[in-house]
């Protein structure tokens, strides 16, 4: 394994271990501050072939991990429904066998290596110039980055206003899930980045990459969904809104994805 990608890879599976004392955090804050870690470590191993472009990227990745580590620490922290429902996953954690957490942190601190090897590739050529892929991945970056961020916070305000009531203002009007699109946009802008820079295998681990992280996206919206039926599903707006608002994609009406029990991550 090349020296630089070996680094990475170290970088990965130490921030993503914080997940074997609470095993949420393999996919929760492991992943904001293992994104932000290796944004860094690229960061530095290729500081002599830095370039604005480049710097960029790792930048924003940079910021993007580090918001949504805090975030997701401070809601564990700071909001009393969040933080009851996370005590019973870590309950429910704390049952998992040591077996299954090492094959979870593994293949976690590997996606995460995968979802940001395109600007890796990028780096490892010592791309220079702001072309078409590097114009094109920053603004779907920035897009995603900003867009997550704004969800999160319009669902804070929208709770702390009316804690029983499901959320269904300000981006939550267009999509039920925003905060999942943007991150779908910030890593579409880290894989076309890599375009022109990827040749023959190298495009094996970025559409890997990709994929996987559609499929969580698209797990995780289960999970809302499962979630929020529980909750909701006496209150005729919940009923009016969830068959009217895509659930994750704009202009696609896909409402509901409950039927497909393979997205189980």
């Amino acid at each position: 394994m090349n020296t630089s990608y070996l680094i990475l890879a170290v970088v990965s599976f130490l921030i993503t271990s914080i997940g074997f004392r609470y095993y949420i955090h393999f996919f929760s804050v492991g992943y904001g501050f293992a994104i932000a870690g290796l944004a860094l470590a690229m960061g530095i191993v290729f500081l002599p072939v830095l370039t604005l472009p480049t710097i960029l990227m790792c930048v924003l990745l940079l910021g993007y991990g580090l918001r949504l580590g805090g975030y997701l620490l401070y809601r564990e922290n700071k909001t009393p429904a969040y933080n009851q429902r996370v005590s019973g996953d870590i309950k429910d954690g704390n049952k998992v066998p040591f077996g299954v957490k090492f094959a979870i942190w593994i293949s976690c601190a590997v996606l995460y290596l995968l979802m940001t090897c395109p600007i890796y590739f990028r780096l490892k050529l010592g791309a220079s110039e702001f072309d078409l892929p590097a114009i094109v991945g920053l603004v779907l970056m920035v897009v995603g980055i900003g867009m997550e961020a704004l969800a999160d916070k319009q669902k804070s305000d929208a709770k702390k206003k009316n804690p029983g009531r499901f959320v269904d203002t300000g981006l939550y009007r267009f999509v039920r899930c925003p905060n999942y699109l943007g991150e779908l946009l910030l890593w579409i802008g880290v894989f076309v980045s890599g375009f022109g820079y990827m040749t023959g295998w190298q495009w094996i681990p970025a559409i890997l990459g990709l994929i996987l992280i559609f499929y969580v996206m698209l797990s995780g919206a289960r999970r809302l969904e499962l979630r929020q039926n529980a909750s909701y599903s006496n209150d005729p707006e919940y009923q009016q809104y969830v068959t009217t608002v895509p659930i994750i994609l704009p202009f696609i009406p896909l409402y509901s994805v409950i039927k497909y029990k393979f997205l189980v991550a």
